[in-house]
């Protein structure tokens, strides 16, 4: 059996594993952020801190057992994405996230989620997945990611290694100015920032109180773990090295794990090339995964159920959605998993800068949407979002024209 194959099957069972766990436990980081914002409820967003804190701990191990060359993570050449680069694109990670936090709460949840939906019967998801791929398509295979925002957004990065700062991981920039060494430093910078977000997550009943919460988190961690384990271990610096060699490379090959803001476009572009087997690439294989794993869960559980738009209005917000998560996601290098757990493992500065502005974008536009619902008419967009930065503390309460609900 050929390498790649090897390394795709390992994506699409992992992605299996991912898909059913996350239907059982309703893993779902944009139903965590409305937890939060709508009803005080942590557990779910807490079961997310605990996969990245493990994901951290997780590819520590990894590294330090020498069973992962992570290295590879830092190269343009050899990952994809590379999330430990040395430029620092903090305006693409910012504005991304923040568009990709707006998309997946229009299209009621993220790249994973519409998956896993869509393995649950909800048709809706298909017409969110297809519209993401228009967008990632236009972002990844065309000039549009350029010429809409890196061409203005370049001159703004960062590039660290001028400062002979070698990656934008956490250890690496705290290990420079500090003065020292950057291995032991990491090491050190993982295991107490995994250690303490773990530990952030059984401080609350709301998270330790649910098995599913926490078996959640585990299986999202231990997936994400495992594929950094297969491509940038033995077989991935393998298979690295046979591409190489080839008169045509694999597409998207590379150090990687999972990430849910690539499949779409894949998806678009392997239908394109007539389904080519060069299109047979991780995070499609990943995707297939995901839509089989819920399914075989949402069978076993009999809880497979079709779901169909309430109306127009309820089609063309999801619509939007879709497109917005296509463009947010490439440009910010990843998505709730891609960058909130895969990215955020390798301690990029990037991926933490990611996370935040989705979070942020997400919750921002639950606060609108439920100004708009019960002020209606009285509730334009501008008071909407200035009553909503209000609540999040983000603009004095001065500043707003509607009162708290």
């Amino acid at each position: 059996m050929e390498i790649l194959t090897v390394v795709l099957l390992w994506a699409f069972g992992l992605a299996v594993v991912l898909g059913f766990f996350a239907t059982k436990t309703n893993f779902c980081t944009m139903g965590a952020v409305s937890d939060v914002v709508n009803i005080g409820d942590t557990g779910r967003m807490r079961s997310w801190v605990f996969a990245i804190g493990l994901a951290i701990l997780g590819v520590m191990g990894l590294s330090l057992l020498g069973l992962t060359n992570t290295s590879l993570i830092a190269n343009n050449d050899t990952a994809n994405p590379p999330y430990l680069t040395a430029n620092f694109a903090w305006p693409r990670h910012i504005l991304g996230g923040l568009i990709f936090g707006i998309g997946m709460t229009l299209g009621s949840g993220c790249g994973n989620k519409t998956l896993v939906r869509l393995g649950g019967g909800n048709i809706k998801s298909i017409f969110v997945f297809l519209a993401m791929g228009v967008t990632t398509y236009l972002m990844i295979f065309t000039n549009f990611s350029y010429t809409a925002f890196l061409s203005w957004m370049e001159p703004a990065f960062i590039d660290l290694s001028l400062n002979d700062i070698e990656n934008q991981g956490l250890g690496t920039v705290i290990a420079h100015f500090i003065g020292t060494e950057i291995e032991s430093t990491t090491t050190i910078v993982a295991a107490l920032l995994g250690g303490l977000l773990i530990l952030w997550a059984f401080l609350s009943n709301d998270f330790r109180g649910s098995l599913d919460n926490i078996l959640g988190g585990f299986i999202v961690a231990l997936v994400v773990v495992t594929a950094w384990w297969v491509t940038t271990g033995e077989l991935g610096q393998t298979l690295l090295e046979e591409a190489e060699m080839m008169d045509e490379q694999p597409f998207a090959l590379g150090a990687q794990s999972f990430t849910f803001s690539q499949p779409s476009g894949h998806f678009l572009r392997w239908v394109e090339t007539g389904f080519s087997s060069s299109l047979y690439t991780f995070a499609l294989m990943a995707a297939f995964g995901v839509v089989v794993g819920s399914f075989l869960y949402s069978i076993l559980a009999r809880k497979f159920r079709f779901e169909w738009f309430a109306n127009w209005k309820d089609f063309v917000v999801h619509i939007i959605g879709g497109l917005l998560m296509g463009i947010g996601g490439v440009l910010a290098m990843g998505c709730t998993i891609g960058q909130g757990v895969t990215g955020a493992s390798t301690l990029a500065m990037g991926s933490f800068l990611t996370v935040f502005a989705i979070v942020l974008g997400s919750a921002l536009t639950m606060k609108i949407q439920f100004y708009k619902m019960v002020y209606e008419e009285e509730a334009s967009f501008g008071k909407a979002l200035v009553a909503g930065l209000a609540d999040m503390k983000l603009l004095p309460n001065s500043f707003r024209k509607l009162d708290k609900v």
